[in-house]
């Protein structure tokens, strides 16, 4: 019993110590512009940059081979950062009047859903959950707003609806409408001229 023991550990040790020297020996170095831009975006594996993720964007950046403006959902705030470690000019978002628009996420008419697939088959993030002839429906905190299930849609039961404004997603305005809303409201109070 103990022989078995020490054969074990000691296969153990062997088998560590191999792969131990194998992750040196063979490690795969990344590019690490790739892995910088990698970071910073947004993770939502939407597509609406073009590409199938968010790697393959950030890979393409790295090389040079692709616009720093097409993250629609990392917006102008991402485009500048990757402006910065890429080293490429800033440019304008491909769809500036969409910034200002509420997040929408996709909603399925159950009652008209025929159970295609062609919706599931589309989503990026797996946010739609269903079976082949049976109703789907949208999973709404996986959705990322993306709208690549709508136009699949052979029934047009899918659209898309903004998100209602809880306790949980509200925020603040930006400042810069507070400050001049209240200067606005607060400029001739006293009757004084500005």
């Amino acid at each position: 019993m103990l022989e078995a023991i020490v054969i074990f550990v000691g296969l153990a040790i062997l088998f560590g110590l191999l792969l131990g020297y194998a992750s040196i020996r063979f490690k795969v170095e990344g590019n690490p512009v790739a892995e910088r831009i990698d970071k910073i975006l947004p993770q939502t594996q939407c597509g609406q940059c073009g590409f199938p993720g968010c790697k393959p964007y950030a890979e393409a950046l790295a090389n040079g081979e692709t616009e720093v403006n097409l993250c629609v959902p990392g917006g102008t705030e991402v485009m500048i950062q990757i402006a910065e470690i890429t080293g490429l000019e800033p440019k304008e978002m491909e769809s500036p009047e969409e910034e200002n628009k509420p997040k929408e996420t996709a909603y399925i008419n159950e009652d008209l859903c025929i159970g295609c697939v062609l919706c599931i088959k589309e989503c990026p993030v797996d946010a739609i959950l269903g079976a082949t002839k049976l109703m789907h429906t949208v999973i709404q905190q996986e959705c990322t707003g993306c709208e690549k299930c709508v136009p699949v849609c052979p029934v047009d039961c899918i659209e898309m609806r903004p998100i209602p404004v809880s306790t949980r997603n509200w925020k603040w305005p930006e400042p810069a409408q507070k400050a001049n809303s209240t200067a606005s409201t607060t400029g001739n109070t006293t009757g004084e001229p500005s």
